[in-house]
């Protein structure tokens, strides 16, 4: 399976609460960028998470207008339920794209990608993308980084 995690582009500090937080204009551009960079590279059955809030959703839509909402993997989610959304390793379909929110996309990168015990988070950037494959390598599971992108280098 390919997981790509996708944060959500810039959003605006202040709103009526967290979820309502908006995308700023930067933050328009930082999606449509990146999501024409993904677009030439996703399969048409990808299948697309996005969390409940209004900034993740204005993510997803600079996509496509097929995705799912996920309230499990809204901010401050854990490794393991955004795991669970997407099917690692096996995959509720063979590319998921999961946009949501730092600290937890750095922390499902930081746990799938390092051998550290410890579980800290990876930096990513607003609108970043870490696309990871699962694969199978001498019996055991294993995943690979494919992409690491930021909206500046699309």
């Amino acid at each position: 399976m390919n997981l790509i995690l996708w944060r959500h582009a810039e959003a605006e500090d202040i709103a009526a609460s967290d979820l309502a937080r908006q995308l700023t204009t930067r933050g328009r551009k930082q999606a449509q960028n990146v999501a024409r960079w993904l677009r030439a590279r996703l399969p048409d059955d990808a299948v697309i998470l996005a969390s409940p809030a209004a900034r993740t959703i204005q993510t997803a839509e600079a996509l496509t207008d097929q995705y799912r909402v996920v309230r499990e993997i809204a901010p401050n989610a854990s490794i393991d339920a955004v795991l669970a959304a997407a099917g690692w390793p096996e995959g509720i379909a063979s590319t998921v794209v999961v946009i949501g929110h730092q600290p937890t996309l750095g922390e499902v990168a930081a746990r799938l990608l390092s051998t550290e015990d410890t579980r800290r988070s990876w930096a990513m950037k607003k609108a970043g993308v870490f696309w990871i494959k699962s694969r199978e390598r001498n019996g055991d599971g294993d995943a690979v980084l494919l992409a690491a992108i930021t909206p500046d280098l699309v």
